[in-house]
């Protein structure tokens, strides 16, 4: 499928129970190297009780895809926005990097960048023109990456357990700078991990959503990502550290901010993510009590409280 092609039905995953936004279009598109990139555009709802308040910037985590997002574009459709979701370099259905697809691999985190920039130009004028941003984990490195490089401009941003830390040991660290240096990036980082139960997951505490991650990795194996490359973990490890140095985030110090951390918190780090925080002088710090890494997908409660912060979010940048 060319570049820009329209959607076809099976360009989505689609199972029982996880119905797509309103209107959602996939939008095929070139990234890095003329890779084949997916991301999904759904406009606001057409309503006559519903404001329309501007498009809705979803970057998914590592080894996410644009499927598991569809609760949350229909949540930020029912508040007025539009959505773009995406499907990064290597993940979902957008072309892998590797010939084994299992695979999370990324030279440098300029591809993603480079992945987000040209999908939001092939929206082009189909973009409402305020642009707010929701980020999780890696999404959220991604996300901040583009801004502390002044590539991405957002009226405001909601970073939901921001992978802004890796916890990996010191020497860790340098054998992964090392063995890539040798050459040996594409090969996995760690074992593979024994397989998951919802009862030892450490992402969240609701049944539910939780299986529909997984019948939709059923219903497409391709959707599957599993464990990451040293030259994954050694790029992340540089774009983290640009974030750190002392006036790389000063710009964005005025900037409309939710960061959502979780209590239950295990994939990133949570020393480096209330660090960061500090940066961002205009941040409400959202602790949710409970919650697993996946705060989005977590009980209902949890992600009301999630919510209800993104509308002061909102309301602050006036949006």
């Amino acid at each position: 499928m060319g570049d820009g092609a329209a959607s076809k039905p099976q360009d989505l995953v689609m199972i029982p129970g996880n119905a797509p936004p309103e209107g959602a279009e996939v939008i095929w598109y070139q990234g890095k190297n003329g890779k084949k990139l997916r991301m999904l555009f759904a406009p606001e709802p057409k309503t006559n009780n519903i404001k329309t308040r501007g498009l809705a910037i979803v970057c998914p985590g590592r080894t996410e895809f644009i499927e598991k997002y569809f609760e949350v574009a229909r949540d930020l459709q029912a508040r007025g926005f539009a959505v773009v979701i995406f499907d990064w370099p290597g993940q979902g259905l957008s072309e892998r990097l590797l010939p084994n697809p299992a695979l999370g691999h990324i030279r440098s985190y300029g591809v993603y960048v480079d992945a987000l920039l040209r999908g939001l130009e092939k929206l082009g004028k189909r973009a409402p023109s305020t642009w707010v941003l929701l980020a999780h984990s890696m999404g959220a490195a991604i996300a901040l990456e583009a801004m502390r490089t002044r590539r991405l401009k957002v009226t405001a941003a909601a970073f939901s357990a921001p992978m802004w830390g890796v916890p990996i040991w010191f020497f860790q660290r340098w054998f992964a700078r090392l063995a890539r240096f040798f050459g040996f990036g594409a090969l996995p980082a760690r074992p593979p991990l024994p397989p998951e139960t919802f009862e030892n997951n450490q992402l969240t505490h609701d049944p539910t959503r939780w299986r529909t991650y997984r019948q939709l990795i059923e219903a497409e194996p391709k959707l599957a990502v599993g464990e990451p490359t040293i030259a994954w973990v050694v790029a992340s490890l540089n774009v983290l550290k640009e974030f750190f140095e002392p006036a790389a985030l000063d710009h964005l110090r005025n900037l409309p901010s939710l960061i959502a951390l979780a209590t239950e918190e295990t994939i990133v780090k949570k020393s480096a993510q209330r660090k960061l925080a500090r940066r961002f002088k205009e941040a409400k710090v959202l602790t949710v009590q409970g919650a697993g890494h996946e705060i989005l997908m977590e009980t209902e409660e949890r992600r009301n409280e999630f919510w209800k912060a993104f509308e002061d979010m909102c309301r602050r940048a006036k949006v």
